[in-house]
């Protein structure tokens, strides 16, 4: 069984830390995990979790799979991936700490592409330490989709990836991520509303649910009211959910987004389409940070993180939590295990 792939996050946050943690409240995943890392930093880290840091045993070579299965019991795998001469000061934007985040999500995505891993789950970043090291992405999602179009030979535009955030009970796929919300208004077009509805039951077929019921947000209050309000629910969405019908999608909409996320938490929807980040960001996080898993959508991995960032003000207390982690990991399992029962 190929293993999954933990990256350790920004190593000025909380990432390092969590991910050992993880380890520690489920000891079982020591079978299944290899983690991907600076490692004086993982040992910095192993101190504040209370966990022996000679236990933390870095590959020596041969394969990720083979490392895990020649690895003793309670040790854990760790594949080393950093320049950094020393950890990285704490609670700090720093481009030290971007650039070995950055080298981390690159040596664990090509893993998996690779077919050395199953799946990969990331630990938080900082954005504004990928920048100060000049990382030509804003975040996880647009770095992977590079990193993914360029080891199949695609331009990037061929690659279209969504975000899609969960809680118990709700789903919520987004139209545009990182970008100004002036510019998430732009992107509401027929063209990226369809394509966001194909991922997102595209996604769900893979998960087992070929029929998905896909409920698509509007943009404006109460869904533009009929024009009262705006007009990209008419000239927009509700062609782009016409089309998806006509291809024999479960989507519908546009519902008022005051109301959608409630109804699908309800059982009316398996999911919802929301038009840009904070409308969809906002329900599963009031839902709890304890509890949400990011999956990027489109992309030919598995690809599942924590709904929450470095927390830089916890970093090194200790007193980081481990359950967002941990839900992002029993996802990407669940991916990873159907994935190879379909494959058989």
């Amino acid at each position: 069984m190929l293993p999954l792939v933990v990256t350790m996050g920004d190593p000025a946050g909380i990432g390092p830390e969590i991910v050992l943690r993880a380890l520690q409240t489920r000891p079982e995943l020591l079978k299944r995990l290899v983690v991907v890392g600076d490692l004086a930093t993982l040992r910095r880290a192993a101190g504040w979790v209370g966990l022996d840091p000679s236990l933390l045993v870095p590959i020596a070579g041969g394969g990720l799979a083979q490392a895990l299965a020649n690895a003793l019991p309670g040790r854990v795998t760790v594949v080393p991936c950093s320049t950094m001469l020393e950890p990285a000061p704490l609670g700090q934007v720093s481009a030290l700490a971007g650039q070995a985040a950055a080298d981390c999500i690159q040596l664990g995505a090509r893993a998996v592409l690779s077919g050395q891993a199953a799946a990969l789950v990331t630990a938080p970043i900082h954005k504004e330490s990928l920048a100060a090291a000049g990382v030509p992405h804003p975040g996880h999602t647009e770095m992977l989709q590079a990193l993914a179009a360029e080891f199949q030979g695609l331009p990037v535009a061929h690659m279209p990836v969504r975000m899609m955030l969960s809680a118990p009970r709700l789903h919520t796929v987004l139209v545009s991520i990182h970008v100004a919300l002036r510019d998430a208004i732009e992107a509401v077009t027929t063209e990226r509303v369809l394509e966001t509805i194909r991922i997102t039951a595209r996604h769900f077929e893979r998960c087992g649910l070929p029929q998905a019921r896909i409920a698509v947000a509007g943009l404006n209050p109460h869904a533009g009211e009929g024009g009262l309000f705006g007009y990209e629910e008419i000239d927009a969405i509700a062609p782009a959910v016409a089309l998806a019908q006509a291809e024999g999608l479960m989507a519908s909409g546009p519902h008022a987004p005051d109301t959608v996320f409630m109804r699908a938490r309800q059982g009316a929807f398996d999911v919802v389409v929301a038009m840009y980040h904070d409308q969809g960001l906002i329900p599963v996080k009031l839902l709890g940070l304890e509890h949400g898993v990011n999956t990027t959508l489109g992309l030919p991995l598995i690809r599942t993180s924590p709904d929450h960032g470095t927390a830089f003000d916890l970093a090194g207390t200790g007193r980081a939590g481990e359950e967002s982690l941990l839900a992002a990991i029993d996802a990407a399992i669940q991916m990873a295990d159907r994935s190879l029962s379909t494959a058989q």
